[in-house]
């Protein structure tokens, strides 16, 4: 069994940051951790990938070609479009290999079109588990949406898009903890166990536009209450323990470690012909009296 995070989320929201970081947290714990880049436009990243997809197609080289005339976001599609075909799947799994027990970071676009809308990323999850992969979602939202109630319902209605449309083990995380003000720090619990309804009265009584379409606010976030599925965890990249209670939801969804075999070299003890003779005995004993037990309910 191989295991794979497919971090996602909007652009901006620190997706390749978190990547390096858990990468750099698990040689810490000597557990290794390999991460792919699948953002054909990305230009720079801390981390060396153990893949990187600008090595199959970029999206400068679609938007130049004449007989595609596409711009970012379309060039950006047909890369991924071209990825999960037979030529693109050929490469990733001859990047990949095929290692038991593998713990891979795949750092996805930023194009929430392709969570939310499009099937290209669902097709590669389903391709990544016929390569016996254990796959779970991370959505990172960046902390910058959890200053107010509008914000924190567009993020979070992302978020629940997301995570209907690629029906797998879903993990939110609140990533730049670092940069929020210490007064936003202070507010941050009522967004991570968010009282919907609270957070839009306290919005409604600010903005005139949340006045007029108070109703259709009400509604959005009332999808929000029913289904009771979007939480965060909070993450500064900075703190070893934040890193640590991370993983340990992340592998829980994956379920991390159960087919594991159980190390049994401290219990091993030495084969010799003075065990063996016991052994017999023993068996020769117990068979004499389920013999005698027989015979005497006879």
């Amino acid at each position: 069994m191989r295991y794979a995070h497919l971090v996602m989320g909007p652009a901006g929201s620190g997706k390749s940051t978190y990547c390096h970081a858990m990468q750099r947290h698990g040689e810490a714990g000597q557990r290794v951790m390999n991460i792919v880049n699948l953002d054909p436009a990305a230009e720079c990243f801390a981390y060396e990938p153990m893949a990187d997809v600008k090595d199959l197609i970029q999206v400068s080289d679609v938007m130049e070609a004449e007989d595609l005339l596409y711009g970012p976001n379309g060039g950006l599609v047909f890369c991924m479009e071209y990825l999960m075909g037979p030529d693109g799947f050929d490469w990733l799994k001859e990047k990949l290999g095929d290692v038991d027990e593998d713990y891979i970071l795949f750092d996805c676009p930023g194009q929430i079109e392709l969570y939310t809308h499009m099937d290209i990323m669902k097709k590669f999850v389903r391709q990544l588990e016929m390569w016996d992969f254990r796959v779970c979602a991370v959505f990172i939202l960046d902390s910058h949406y959890m200053v107010d109630g509008s914000k924190f319902l567009s993020g979070s209605l992302t978020a629940l898009a997301t995570m209907v449309q690629m029906e797998i083990p879903h993990v939110n995380i609140v990533s730049k903890m670092d940069l929020l003000s210490r007064q936003a720090r202070k507010q941050l619990d009522m967004f991570l166990e968010p009282e919907v309804h609270e957070l839009l009265a306290t919005d409604h009584s600010v903005s005139k536009f949340n006045k007029k379409f108070h109703k259709l606010t009400a509604a959005l976030g009332q999808v929000l209450d029913d289904f009771s599925l979007v939480r965060y965890i909070p993450l500064n990249i900075n703190s070893e323990e934040a890193l640590a209670n991370a993983l340990l939801q992340i592998d829980f969804a994956l379920q991390y470690g159960e087919d594991l075999d159980v190390k049994t070299r401290d219990y091993d003890y030495a084969d010799n012909d003075e065990d063996d003779d016991d052994e017999e005995e023993f068996d020769s004993e117990f068979i004499n009296n389920l013999h005698n037990l027989q015979m005497n309910e006879s």
